[in-house]
């Protein structure tokens, strides 16, 4: 299964960065062979309006049917549900250790946004 997680750099020891849409990067990994495509968001990071949205758009296109990130706003929410992209929010550690918690079943999918919009 591909996720796609927020990171602070290019590989899986990076730290999970905690924003989504203004994530430095976003790593596609595979959850069983942890191989993984890095995908540069900096036309997000820092757009006035709308980076949410256009990340849950690209992680969508990339096929991610998870995403793991730290926070999550209402707007990135809604598009990721429409995407039928589930979240698991409050992660941190490195991406391998997130990757790692997912296969482990210790992360809890969210139901809802955990931060109001333009955080």
């Amino acid at each position: 299964m591909k996720i796609a997680i927020t990171s602070q750099g290019t590989d899986l020891d990076a730290q999970v960065d905690p924003r989504f849409g203004r994530a430095a990067y976003i790593l596609i990994v595979d959850t069983e062979t942890l191989d993984f495509d890095v995908l540069d968001n900096a036309a997000n990071v820092n757009a006035f309006k709308g980076a949410g949205i256009q990340a849950a758009s690209m992680i969508s296109d990339k096929g991610a049917a998870i995403l793991l990130t730290g926070y999550c706003g209402p707007n990135a929410f809604k598009t990721l549900a429409a995407a039928k992209i589930k979240v698991a929010s409050d992660v941190a550690g490195t991406v391998r250790e997130a990757v790692l918690a997912y296969n482990e079943g210790k992360l809890t999918i969210a139901a809802e946004p955990n931060v109001d919009g333009h955080w």
